[in-house]
């Protein structure tokens, strides 16, 4: 497997795992500034991968769908970020191959490092929501989401 599709994956399961440790009922959850709950930020991850779908390879866009922020179930939140994981693979290794991709510059591994960087940021505020929610993730989960050799 390409190293950079596989970095791409591994960072999608870290994610996964990230919610998966995360109950139901704290989805809801905001930080003390409010903003976007713990499921929001999930869904604009998932919504933000089909932004870049949109622009740079449309067709991929026929397996995933759009989360509103109405309709965000824990289950909808892994499903689609399943989907849309398997759907930007396709995209970098299209872009990998035609050495450049549609919308973003300067080339593909750069792609990849601006969605993990994006995606990073946004785990981050959904510590921190839980967190000051006085719902904080599990230490095993925290040094859990540096162990991308175990993903």
């Amino acid at each position: 497997m390409n190293p950079i599709i596989e970095t791409w994956q591994i960072h999608n399961r870290i994610n996964l795992y990230l919610l998966h440790s995360i109950d139901e009922l704290y989805l809801s959850s905001v930080s003390l500034s409010k903003g976007r709950t713990v499921g929001e930020h999930f869904a604009h991850i998932h919504n933000v991968r089909l932004m870049w779908l949109k622009a740079a390879m449309p067709d991929l866009l026929s397996t995933v769908e759009k989360i509103e922020k109405d309709n965000i179930t824990k289950a909808i939140l892994i499903t689609q970020l399943n989907k849309s994981e398997e759907a930007i693979s396709k995209l970098i290794e299209n872009a990998l191959q035609e050495g450049k991709l549609k919308g973003f510059k300067p080339h593909p591994t750069a792609f990849l490092g601006y969605l993990i960087s994006h995606e990073s940021h946004h785990r981050g505020q959904i510590t921190m929501c839980l967190k000051q929610s006085g719902h904080p993730i599990d230490k095993k989960i925290a040094f859990g989401l540096w162990e991308w050799g175990n993903k």
